[in-house]
């Protein structure tokens, strides 16, 4: 295809030809009322005279010869380390005499430009993956967080203040248990703030948060993947929820969090977004900013992964995306 400033498309050198071979005018004639050169003029001339009409198609631009290029066993080598050592291209560099900005384009070759996408004990690519449908995998995880005070934490106050040495040595208040599900295809999400984790509470956030992904369109999950604790393994209630929602329990692989890694990103999100993104003066402040930034999460928020569009537009006839 033509450059978005070439003077000349494939129908514009038709013409050319058509008028200089056809006609019989002369090619500076021609150029002119086309608005290109005599050099662009006589290029394309010559080519028709040598391939025909195929010779007015547009020639990919890569070099027939280059002899800059990273060897086949150079990029071995690189890759190797990279798995190996697990360091950047700056560090690569000096080992394998190579510059590291051509360390880095071999490694986003190779898709290993990303240390977070290695599996640290053995170097191996972590395998990445999306479901191709929404509701074919729906992620549960429990992200647990600290209770909050009257007149809020250390965060507020400090971590020399009056107030936090009082509460370092006063009675403990607990925890809290964020219980969120992330659909695989979307990365639509749900969340509720529970005071436990037990079965029972585990089996009636999964009920909701199946209504909820129901109403923006997801009305059927077709298995849930959860870690490996005893409230998914052997609750009850948890498999009674799967039957009744006709849906099949998948676990992770023990010790490997990364089977369950989009449900550990969104906890990581919403750390970053909601739980520490100001300093909340009582767990109810905290509590009462979590719908809204579920909202934006799925309706506004650009997810790199997305393609820089929110969760909600993956979503077949779903909700406007700004409601």
């Amino acid at each position: 295809m033509a450059h978005r400033n070439a003077r000349l498309t494939v129908h514009g050198r038709r013409l050319l030809i058509q008028r200089v071979v056809r006609d019989g005018r002369p090619v500076a004639h021609v150029v002119e009322e086309l608005g290109c050169s005599r050099a662009t003029g006589y290029k394309w001339l010559a080519r028709w005279r040598a391939d025909g009409d195929a010779g007015l198609i547009d020639r990919p631009s890569t070099a027939h010869r280059l002899p800059g290029k990273t060897s086949p066993d150079t990029e071995a080598r690189i890759c190797q380390l990279r798995t190996t050592l697990k360091r950047g291209p700056r560090r690569l560099a000096p080992l394998l005499g190579v510059p590291a900005s051509t360390i880095h384009a071999v490694l986003t070759r190779h898709g290993l430009h990303r240390l977070a996408w290695l599996d640290r004990p053995t170097g191996q690519p972590v395998r990445r993956y999306e479901r191709d449908r929404p509701g074919e995998l729906i992620h549960v995880d429990v992200k647990k967080i600290g209770r909050l005070r009257d007149g809020g934490g250390w965060r507020v106050h400090g971590r020399d203040s009056l107030e936090h040495r009082r509460a370092r040595a006063s009675t403990r208040i607990g925890y809290e248990y964020v219980h969120a599900a992330i659909d695989d295809h979307t990365r639509l999400a749900y969340a509720e703030i529970h005071p436990d984790e037990k079965t029972g509470t585990c089996a009636g956030f999964l009920r909701r948060a199946a209504a909820h992904f129901a109403a923006l369109g997801i009305d059927r999950i077709e298995r849930v993947m959860t870690d490996n604790a005893l409230a998914y393994r052997r609750g009850h209630a948890w498999h009674q929820a799967l039957t009744d929602l006709g849906a099949q329990p998948r676990f992770t692989r023990r010790y490997r969090p990364q089977t369950n890694g989009k449900a550990e990103r969104f906890n990581r999100t919403m750390a970053d977004e909601w739980i520490y993104s100001r300093p909340f003066t009582n767990g109810q402040d905290r509590a009462d900013a979590l719908p809204g930034w579920l909202h934006t999460y799925n309706y506004h928020r650009a997810h790199t992964a997305l393609g820089g569009q929110p969760p909600i537009t993956r979503v077949n006839n779903g909700p406007d995306r700004y409601s």
